[in-house]
């Protein structure tokens, strides 16, 4: 089997590619290492082994074209994105042209070129809008759904709001339509959050990474400044660790006969749900501190809820995840404290 990874000097992709790599297989590494902290994931795929590695850009089609028809891989994990909501109202162009455009590029190559290959996209929970359709109740620590017991399921309605929304949300139909009309073995992941090794976070995404980061700087510095939330904190997502992310991504590619076509939301389900108040308690123990924050106004378009109801993804593609929010977010932190202080921080 052949492999290629676009994004692969990302957070997801890199350890897309180190997996790949670790099972021996053929893999093909594509990205414009244009996002902080992709040429230091690339130094470290490199150190892994031998890795054939492309300098290209999906925004441009002859490029993504010619990595296409060039490799002919069988399974393609297509991870390149913008992926960041404030960036894509700061720069909505920019965010159009790499998340729609980028992918649309993408499946006219397969098309063109290996038409039987797997893709399996990065779409994301953004496409639902604020899933105003889920009554919630705020409790003190977190909102929950009383009506949704194992989460939100695929059946919510799709609500594209924000450019980012938008052009997650084009490309996930795109994709879906793309197996429909010409039959392509398109496979969606609609996620929620993801989090673990190799992830340098900031503030406009990674919100795990980032506020292991505010933990660890608040021990070190007890007299530092407050960090800064977005809203009340008791906004609510899933935690899915890296590895996690990774198996449901080779699981895709192992059953696409019964998943080609169709979307699935992917996270880390109920058990692995946390807000922002309750990862902080934990982070407060991790690091044995009581963190200091101050509220800022709600983000535009921030869902309050969004917990992935796996149910699907354990039917069809016999996934569920492994590692839990305590594991996993000890071991974040212990990623974070290995962070270099000239790691980047920004996109």
């Amino acid at each position: 089997m052949s492999y290629l990874v676009t994004g692969g000097c990302g957070f997801v992709g890199s350890n897309v590619a180190a997996r790949l790599m670790e099972r021996g297989e053929r893999v093909v590494v594509c990205d414009n290492l244009s996002r902080a902290g992709s040429a230091e994931n690339l130094t470290w795929l490199r150190s892994l082994g031998e890795i054939e590695f492309v300098r290209a850009d999906v925004r441009n089609a002859g490029e993504i074209a010619a990595v296409i028809s060039g490799h002919r891989p069988d399974v393609i994990f297509h991870l390149a994105g913008q992926v960041a909501m404030t960036t894509s109202m700061q720069d909505p162009r920019a965010d159009f042209e790499t998340n729609v455009i980028g992918s649309f590029n993408l499946l006219e190559a397969v098309r063109a070129a290996v038409p039987k290959a797997t893709v399996v996209y990065a779409s994301s929970n953004k496409v639902y809008g604020d899933l105003t359709s889920v009554p919630l109740r705020e409790d003190a620590l977190r909102f929950t759904a009383p009506g949704h017991p194992h989460g939100v399921d695929e059946s919510a309605p799709l609500d594209f709001q924000t450019p980012y929304g938008c052009s997650k949300g084009a490309a996930d139909q795109y994709m879906l339509d793309y197996a429909r009309v010409y039959g392509l073995n398109t496979v969606v992941f609609r996620h929620s959050t993801i989090y673990g090794g190799r992830q340098f976070a900031t503030f406009d995404q990674g919100w795990v990474g980032w506020f292991c980061r505010q933990a660890l700087a608040q021990k070190s510095n007890p007299s530092a400044a407050p960090f800064t939330i977005a809203g009340s904190g008791k906004q609510v997502r899933d935690l899915l660790f890296v590895d996690d992310a990774v198996d449901a991504y080779f699981a895709a590619a192992a059953h696409v006969t019964a998943a080609r076509g169709q979307a699935f939301n992917i996270g880390g389900g109920m058990p692995n749900s946390s807000s922002l108040l309750e990862l902080f308690v934990q982070l407060g123990q991790l690091a044995g501190v009581t963190l200091r924050y101050e509220r800022l106004p709600w983000r535009h378009s921030d869902q309050h809820f969004f917990v992935a109801d796996n149910r699907k993804a354990q039917r069809l593609l016999d996934w569920t995840p492994k590692i839990d929010k305590a594991a996993g977010v000890s071991r974040m932190v212990d990623w974070t404290s290995t962070m270099d202080d000239s790691a980047p921080t920004t996109s």
